[in-house]
């Protein structure tokens, strides 16, 4: 009897316990509606199977016949930088996905559901990373087949993709805002593609930044891509002529792009729900 009654979890927690799992169990639902949405369409794919594999065969064999870097081949330092382009530009999903949804009146049907409004936004967030993650993949394989390698330990190697993920991740809230802001998906491309290209290519990700002008190399080396790319590097034992930049992002890498993901989801999550719940008052 005694036994029984230590088991059994106190009505307090189990209380929690119940109210947490229809959140959950919304957003595990509203997840699996955007995989079946990709599997019925997989060249919504595209940006993270296609264009990862155009994008490094073009640019490394383009771009690496001319740039000399420092320390090892153009192929060991454009990987991350590579994969940032990659996640970055991809991003640009969440945007498109949310203003369609909001313009076909899918969100209407769903607000007459008895349902945890926030899953919408959150399982669209799960959605996306687990299509980065595909991306990652890709780019690693890719990498590894015209000759990339990592000069670090298996769990280095893994904090270093682990951390862009986790930028990919940060960066969806961001590009959530922008398609709960706009008018139609068309608006919504248009502009996460003002606001993620130039995120993209004003860093590091492809060339070093000590050519840049004076103005542009400080605006690349805060860059949180900038960050994001030379903590990869640092993590994968790769090139990083970043690191003699004597800006702070630069010389502490790891620690900015962790900085840099975590504000990002601070500002944009809480944000982007707050959008939702204006734009679906309406």
């Amino acid at each position: 009897m005694t036994t029984t009654a230590a088991l059994t979890p106190p009505p307090a927690a189990t209380g929690v316990l119940e109210r947490l799992r229809g959140p959950w169990r919304d957003v595990v639902v509203h997840t699996r509606r955007n995989l079946v949405h990709i599997r019925r369409e997989p060249l919504q794919l595209s940006d993270v199977t296609v264009q990862p594999v155009l994008f490094t065969l073009l640019f490394i064999y383009i771009f690496g016949s001319g740039i000399p870097i420092a320390g090892g081949s153009y192929k060991d330092f454009a990987l991350a930088g590579l994969l940032m382009l990659n996640l970055t530009t991809s991003a640009m999903g969440t945007a498109v996905g949310l203003s369609t949804d909001l313009a076909t009146g899918v969100i209407d049907r769903f607000r007459t559901l008895p349902m945890w409004r926030a899953a919408i936004l959150v399982g669209r967030s799960i959605s996306d990373v687990l299509s980065a993650s595909v991306c990652v993949i890709i780019v690693a394989l890719t990498g590894l087949a015209i000759g990339w390698r990592a000069d670090a330990s298996l769990p280095s190697v893994i904090g270093g993709f682990a951390i862009a993920l986790f930028f990919s991740y940060s960066l969806s809230w961001a590009s959530a805002c922008f398609g709960l802001n706009s008018k139609g998906p068309e608006s919504a491309q248009s502009m996460g593609f003002i606001f993620l290209f130039p995120l993209a290519f004003i860093s590091n990700s492809l060339v070093p930044t000590q050519g840049f002008p004076g103005w542009l190399q400080v605006i690349a080396d805060w860059n949180p891509v900038s960050a994001v790319t030379a903590a990869a590097r640092h993590m994968f034992g790769n090139p990083n002529p970043s690191a003699g930049v004597h800006a702070w992002p630069m010389q502490h890498p790891v620690e900015a792009a962790l900085l840099w993901s975590i504000a990002i989801l601070v500002v944009c999550a809480p944000l982007a729900a707050h959008i939702f719940k204006v734009r679906t008052a309406e």
